[in-house]
């Protein structure tokens, strides 16, 4: 393995306006002599001088470099003529850096010669960069000790064009580009080469290889308390910097790990301690997405089902970012990750919570952010920005379950108003990753979505199939971890049987834990992958298996439970759903049995049970069952059968379960019940089909409720009909008897003495008619009996009212006009 670097340490320069270095000579010089016992570097330095006594080199502190020594001397390291290409290059500069802003900003590495006044600034960086791109060698390591270094680190563009290319780089630079860097004054050497040099010695870590990795993260930690934090990305794989040369007697713990099971089976890799230990593959993608985030607060991952998207997601990117060897300070980032799930604002609420909070302290943070999520995308921001992280990122992983669990469209509105509002609102404060199958963009077309569609396609990256070689390390590596031997047959013979096969990885992962399970001698064998069936038929068997030596009530129950638990696509595949555990008793299968039979499936990894806040309940709370992952879906052949018996059945079913569903959620209200066909439908199939397909208990119930309310509705139907004819026949001969008592009134006009009179108004007022628009001017009415009377714009001039009980119920007061003169 060849292995070249270059060291750089410039402590005189022309222009009077830099001044004189004192320690980038000494800098480069310690670097080198690291680099070249530790690393086995052929090292070359500039300056160049040579010891008199010794007759080797040192990097001179006297002499000046100029600009043309340095391109020379780096196109010689990254483009070297001829087929003697290295595999690792490593180039270090200390001394004065300067940043121009003409329009564009630019930064350079000052040479001896510079002369800025006549726009001579040194080595551009951006040259630098372009000189990476076109080298042919696959390691690149720069480490820039200099003010205004991080400009070679310039975010969009620090792993340049390089995609495809499998190069492996590390970029370290002593600060950001519009910073200085500084000399340590206690020390001989500058501050960030002082750490250089302590985290390349390898007798920290005995016997092991100091990487790109393991430098980043010694130097994060101890340059905290430092006036000046480094910036760095990593990106490829690890690069071996320097170790001790010792002769290894022993395996390590990790080589005789046999009992570990390095392979995930039908589950994810997750952002864990252990899992991304045993995850490759995919550095390839891990990159690019890392690179994508350091350029843009959104970003959509995208790909088949089963093509990974959540290892790679988690054990891949987010791990990354977690430990900040990547990309600089991606370590304080605040990480809030969630399925969408039913209720998906809540779902955001809760994942701004700590989960190691005590339980009181959970939920006061919950409600704090329930709260400002409910504001909406303004609330967001607030919550964002009262965190003291650099950047939020929001992770929403599954996102499709948006559009199969959440069926309220309101909700689901708001849901993304409240994420890409406040993504244009924060800006780099809030990043947002979402990983959806690829087949489900077509759902996000269907309304507006505050944008989310163009958001997609703009700011999407797609999860290919991984490559042969790809393949081969997720197959050999994760066991050469735990000192497992694969055949190399085995080896070829599963590629071949899941190349070019979308959404194969799961069954992959599972393969090859059932091969680990047989393994013999430490070995994963050709011989046991075609007796398991191979790639195809391992999760088919397997399942069928488990389904077999279930006693024939289970059976019975864990048909239903996987019927249940698959949503049927209309255009697209089926799916997996999540269910309350609750929703899938009956009355043909009772809670034990229910229960009993899910424990079995999931000891089996055939189904997953979680917890799942219910909306308006506290933390914690509805035990929900899914499968595994949508590969058991499928492949599995019996299931396959049983969905294409009863496809349409299940169609009438899950119609129904849904309605009950939000009745429930609707606190059972009244405008929720089922009516007409729809309660017709629900009630033939819960007669027809209440042996093959019983309906849950809150289905049941609501079919009774909505029954219930149907006949009430015909009890008040046929009581209106009844009524109405009868009122009406009441008011017909109240409007006779009131005609005639008016006439009989009329008749008495101008007479002031009228017994008629007063008995027609008597019975007036008995029948509760109004006294109304009545001339009663001059009337003599001593002894009439008018408790109650209503005399609305009723004539009493001078009329004679001393009548018997009449306190308190004529209402002359505000009822009656025209009362002058009257007694």
């Amino acid at each position: 393995m060849s292995r070249d670097a270059l060291v750089v340490g410039i402590n005189n320069y022309q222009y009077e306006g830099f001044p004189q270095l004192r320690t980038p000579a000494t800098d480069a010089e310690a670097i080198a002599k690291q680099l070249e016992r530790y690393g086995e570097f052929n090292v070359r330095r500039l300056p160049e001088a040579i010891d008199p006594s010794t007759k080797t080199p040192f990097v001179g502190k006297k002499t000046q470099v100029t600009l043309a020594q340095l391109q020379d001397t780096l196109i010689q390291l990254f483009k070297p003529e001829g087929n003697q290409v290295p595999d690792t290059a490593v180039f270090f500069f200390s001394g004065h850096g300067l940043r121009v802003t003409q329009g564009v900003p630019e930064g350079f590495l000052a040479t001896s010669d510079i002369y800025p006044p006549a726009k001579f600034n040194g080595l551009s960086v951006r040259w630098l960069r372009e000189l990476l791109q076109e080298s042919p060698i696959k390691q690149q390591i720069i480490w820039l000790d200099c003010c205004h270094s991080g400009e070679l680190l310039n975010l969009r563009e620090a792993d340049p064009g390089q995609r495809g290319k499998t190069r492996d780089r590390c970029f370290i630079a002593a600060s950001r580009d519009f910073e200085k860097a500084f000399e340590d004054m206690g020390s001989e050497y500058s501050i960030l080469t002082k750490y250089l040099l302590e985290g390349l010695d390898p007798t920290r870590c005995p016997q092991r290889w100091v990487t790109n990795y393991s430098l980043v993260e010694f130097l994060s930690i101890r340059l905290q308390a430092e006036p000046q934090r480094p910036t760095f990305t990593n990106f490829g794989e690890p690069i071996n910097l320097t170790r001790t040369w010792e002769v290894q007697t022993t395996k390590t713990v990790a080589e005789v790990s046999a009992d570990i099971c390095p392979y995930k089976g039908l589950e994810y890799f997750d952002c864990n301690e252990e899992d991304p230990k045993y995850f490759f593959g995919r550095e390839d993608l891990t990159d690019q997405l890392i690179d994508r985030l350091g350029q843009d607060n959104f970003l959509a991952i995208l790909g088949a089902s089963g093509s990974g998207k959540s290892s790679v997601l988690r054990a891949g990117l987010l791990h990354q970012l977690r430990v900040g060897c990547k990309l600089s300070a991606s370590d304080l980032w605040q990480v809030c990750i969630f399925f969408p799930g039913e209720h998906p604002l809540q779902n955001l609420a809760l994942a701004f919570v700590e989960p190691d909070l005590p339980r009181l302290e959970r939920a006061e943070q919950f409600g704090k952010a329930e709260g400002l999520i409910k504001e909406g995308a303004e609330g967001l921001r607030r919550l964002v920005l009262s965190g003291e992280s650099p950047r939020t990122l929001v992770v929403v992983d599954q996102f499709e379950e948006l559009f199969t669990l959440c069926e309220d469209i309101s909700e689901r509105e708001q849901f993304l108003e409240c994420l890409l509002g406040a993504l244009e609102r924060v800006g780099e404060r809030l990043c947002l990753v979402l990983a959806m199958r690829a087949d489900f963009f077509s759902k996000c077309v269907e309304r507006e979505y505050s944008g989310l569609a163009k958001q997609i396609q703009d700011r999407m990256i797609a999860v290919p199939p991984m490559s042969r070689e790809q393949l081969r390390h997720a197959i050999v590596k994760p066991a050469q971890r735990v000192g497992l031997e694969v055949e190399g047959e085995l080896v070829e013979k599963a590629i071949a049987d899941v190349e070019g096969a979308p959404g194969s990885l799961p069954l992959l992962q599972y393969t090859l834990k059932e091969l680990w399970k047989e393994r013999t001698n430490n070995q994963l064998r050709l011989a046991t992958y075609i007796q398991l069936g191979g790639i195809g038929g391992t999760l088919d068997k397997r399942a069928t298996k488990v389904y077999e030596e279930l006693e024939p009530l289970q059976k019975e129950a864990a048909k239903h439970i996987f019927l249940t638990l698959t949503r049927l696509g209309e255009g697209t595949e089926d799916t997996r759903r999540r269910v309350a555990k609750r929703d899938l008793v009956t009355a043909k299968h009772p809670e034990a049995l229910v229960e009993g039979t899910i424990q079995l499936l999931a000891g089996e990894k055939l189904v997953v049970t979680s917890e799942l806040r219910e909306k308006g309940s506290e933390l914690g709370g509805t035990a929900v069952i899914d499968v595994a992952h949508e590969a058991l879906i499928r492949y599995w052949q019996l299931l396959r059968g049983w969905l294409r018996e009863n496809r349409e059945l299940l169609l009438q079913q899950r119609k129904i379960e849904a309605a009950a569903v939000e009745w429930r959620d609707r606190s059972h209200r009244g405008d929720y019940l089922l009516r007409g066909k729809r309660l017709r439908e629900a009630r033939d199939f819960q007669k027809q089909q209440i042996e093959q397909f019983p309906l849950s208990e809150v289905a049941q119930e609501l079919i009774k409720c909505s029954v219930g309310h149907k006949e009430f509705d015909l009890y008040k139907s046929l009581i209106v009909f009844l009524v109405i004819p009868l009122t009406g026949t009441v008011i017909f001969f109240q409007g006779v008897r009131a005609y005639n008592y008016a006439k009989i009134i009329d008749s008495c006009r101008g007479v002031e003495s009228c017994p008629g009179r007063i008995n027609a108004l008597e019975g007036l007022v008995k029948a509760g008619i109004e006294i109304n628009r009545f001339n009663l001017d001059n009337a003599y009415l001593e002894k009439a009996e008018l408790r109650g009377a209503y005399l609305r714009r009723t004539y009493l001039r001078e009329a004679y009212l001393r009548v018997r009980s009449l306190s308190g119920t004529l209402r002359l007061l505000n009822a009656v006009e025209h009362l002058l003169n009257a007694v």
